[in-house]
C-alpha cells in the first residue's frame, strides 16, 4: 500500500508526520470520492514527485475516471487561481479587485463532479498554497452547500499533512544526495 510506502520512507524524526499521515487517510471519515480527490489534489499541488508518484495510482483505483480527471482539474486551476487571487489581495492598491480577471476558469463551473467534491479539493489545493481569498470563497460555497466544519477541516488537515510529507522526503532525498 502507497500509504506504508510513505510512512515507512519517513524518518523517525518525522514520527508525528506518520502518524498523521495513517490518521488523516485510514481514518478519513470523508465519503471515497472526497477523500481520493483531495489526496490527488493535494499530492500535486504539494510538488512532491515522491508523494505524487506513490498516491496517485491508489486514488486513480478508488475514483471514477471523471473524479480522477476532475480531481487533476482543481489542482491545476487552483495553481492559476490562488497566484492571482493571493496576489491581488496582497497587493495593497485597491483598484486592482475592480479589474477583470481575464482568465479563464470554466472547469470551476462544470467539473464533471459534484460541485461539493470540486469544491473541497480547490480549497484543500488552496490551503497549500496559501491563498486566503480562495480558502474563503470556497470554504464558504461548501458550507452553504451543507458541509460542516469539520467535514471541511478534513479536507484541509490531508493538505497539511501532505505538504510536510512532500517537503520532509525531498529535502531527505537532497540531503542524502548531497551526502
Amino acid at each position: 500500500m502507497a500509504l506504508d510506502a510513505l510512512k515507512s520512507a519517513l524518518p523517525d524524526y518525522a514520527k508525528d508526520l506518520k502518524l498523521n499521515l495513517g490518521s488523516v487517510i485510514g481514518n478519513s471519515e470523508l465519503p471515497q470520492q472526497q477523500l481520493w480527490g483531495t489526496v490527488l489534489a493535494c499530492a500535486i499541488a504539494s510538488r512532491s514527485p515522491r508523494v505524487l508518484s506513490e498516491l496517485e495510482p491508489e486514488a486513480k483505483a478508488n475514483l471514477s475516471p471523471e473524479a480522477y480527471t476532475a480531481a487533476k482539474s482543481a489542482a491545476a486551476i487552483m495553481a492559476m487561481n490562488n497566484v492571482y487571487y493571493r496576489t491581488r489581495h496582497l497587493l495593497s492598491d485597491p483598484e486592482y479587485h475592480n479589474l477583470r480577471a481575464g482568465l479563464r476558469m470554466n472547469i470551476i463551473g462544470n467539473p464533471g463532479v459534484e460541485k461539493v467534491d470540486f469544491e473541497l479539493w480547490s480549497l484543500a489545493v488552496s490551503a497549500i498554497n496559501g491563498c486566503g481569498m480562495c480558502l474563503d470563497s470556497h470554504e464558504q460555497v461548501l458550507r452553504k452547500a451543507g458541509l460542516d466544519r469539520e467535514t471541511i477541516q478534513e479536507a484541509f488537515k490531508i493538505a497539511a499533512v501532505l505538504q510536510a510529507v512532500g517537503a520532509t522526503l525531498d529535502a531527505e532525498a537532497t540531503l542524502a544526495a548531497g551526502a
